[in-house]
């Protein structure tokens, strides 16, 4: 064979190899982000969208937190107030993890209707504010302009 014969298999056999690549890490990472209420209405139409993997905003019910003990598992109830599933993660949860706050979870709905996440994101505050007044008169807080 000629070396530029096997120049150019060699070429297209690398070229092809790095497509391959690319796309097969597209379709893993190219998810759906839903709400709760879209996910029920996709998975009543389309039964084959269980286990597929997607991204789903929502509000943690309040009260709804339960942590195994010993381990770092969480449960809690998500809704965005027309459908509320369950959720099950395993891992470090984020600190602004608490009732009421908004998550972002990533994983697959079960046909038993539970969420199993492996990403969970806690969304931060929207604004902050000062720290109210009686807590200006606790000793130690000392204010920004004080410490300058």
């Amino acid at each position: 064979m000629k070396p530029r014969t096997k120049f150019i298999i060699g070429g297209v056999l690398v070229i092809g190899t790095a497509g391959y690549l690319a796309a097969s890490a597209i379709r893993d990472t190219g998810v759906y982000y839903l709400t709760p209420g879209e996910l029920s209405a996709k998975t009543k139409s389309d039964p084959t969208f269980y286990e597929t993997g997607v991204k789903v905003g929502a509000r943690v019910v309040n009260g709804s937190i339960v942590r195994e003990p010993g381990g770092r598992q969480v449960s809690f109830k998500m809704t965005d107030g027309a459908q509320t599933y369950d959720v099950v993660y395993r891992g470090i949860t984020p600190d602004t993890f608490t009732d009421g706050v908004d998550v972002v979870v990533e994983g697959r709905l079960g046909r038993d209707n539970t969420f199993r996440a492996t990403t969970l994101l806690a969304k931060c505050a929207s604004r902050y504010e000062n720290a109210p007044e009686k807590y200006k008169q606790t000793p130690g807080y000392k204010r920004a302009e004080q410490r300058a």
